[in-house]
């Protein structure tokens, strides 16, 4: 028996469990089944119960979940070895007005860098510090959020990219590239919902080389539901050298670039199917 949680995936049984955590009715359809379906906004109680009691389960969250936000990407983009942006890491800890008065006085880079909290998506979280006015207002938030209970925060070096990313889509064994470009080739946020454009045409050989070290990172992490972004340094591109630079794994993304919600749902329903088929049959 196929079991799926995924409200647009109809397989032999389905069941909802979503806006709460699983109980003893889904763990009795868990220990039945085969095979979990489970919807890309699953709770890790579920995923946990899946994963822990059938031998099948889709998507692969492992490393959603030992590697959350984006401090644990970074902390799994150094145990795997890839390239991405050079980072430091701030994790919680009791931030004080003098920590922040050294950090302010000592940046671990010169200006401009990219300051980014743990939490958040779409660039939401993430800011490009131009001077020191902006780096000491953004400490002075960090250490509000620190007293309310979030914490964390990464300080990195800016990679001037022709104002673009590169965003790949794995959808078990597909993999789907498109770039975000802004108009401004100065412009830091390359989001589509910031005003970027999607190109998926253009260098086509530095779209190849990031699709290929997607799936040689996803062999390693076992990763098969994801979005990564990927930048291309400017110096290197102008050396010759084509190195895609690991930047964030989005477990949630934008379907704009895939063709719209219609057309990710059909590859989304075609790879599950594909990969019962591998997995079971």
């Amino acid at each position: 028996m196929i079991l799926s949680f995924h409200p647009l995936y109809t397989t032999d049984r389905n069941l909802l469990c979503a806006g709460r955590d699983p109980g003893t009715p889904e763990l009795a359809a868990i220990l039945r089944a085969e095979a979990v379906v489970l919807p890309q906004g699953c709770r890790e109680s579920l995923y946990r119960m899946a994963k822990n009691n059938c031998p099948h389960v889709f998507p692969d969250y492992n490393a959603r979940f030992a590697y959350p936000e984006k401090i644990g990407q970074t902390k799994l983009f150094l145990k795997v070895g890839v390239p991405h942006p050079f980072t430091i890491i701030y994790e919680k800890g009791d931030l004080t007005d003098i920590d922040c008065r050294a950090l302010l006085n000592n940046p671990p880079f010169d200006l401009p860098f990219v300051f980014k909290f743990n939490w958040g998506g779409e660039g939401e979280t993430v800011f490009r510090m131009q001077s020191q006015k902006d780096f000491k207002t953004i400490l002075e938030k960090a250490l509000l959020y620190e007293k309310s209970g979030q914490y964390g925060f990464l300080i990195q070096e800016l990679i001037p990219s022709n104002g673009r990313s590169l965003r790949v889509v794995i959808i078990h064994q597909t993999c789907i590239s498109y770039w975000r470009v802004q108009n401004d080739s100065d412009g830091f946020y390359t989001n589509l919902t910031k005003g970027a454009k999607i190109d998926a045409d253009s260098d086509p050989a530095l779209q190849e080389a990031a699709i290929a070290a997607t799936r040689k990172f996803c062999n390693q992490t076992k990763i098969n539901l994801a979005g990564f972004d990927f930048l291309f340094s400017e110096s290197d591109l102008a050396a010759g050298v084509i190195k895609p630079l690991f930047l964030e794994i989005n477990y949630f993304f934008g379907r704009r670039g895939l063709g719209g919600s219609e057309s990710y749902y059909q590859i989304l329903k075609n790879e599950i199917d594909n990969w019962l088929n591998l997995g079971i049959n």
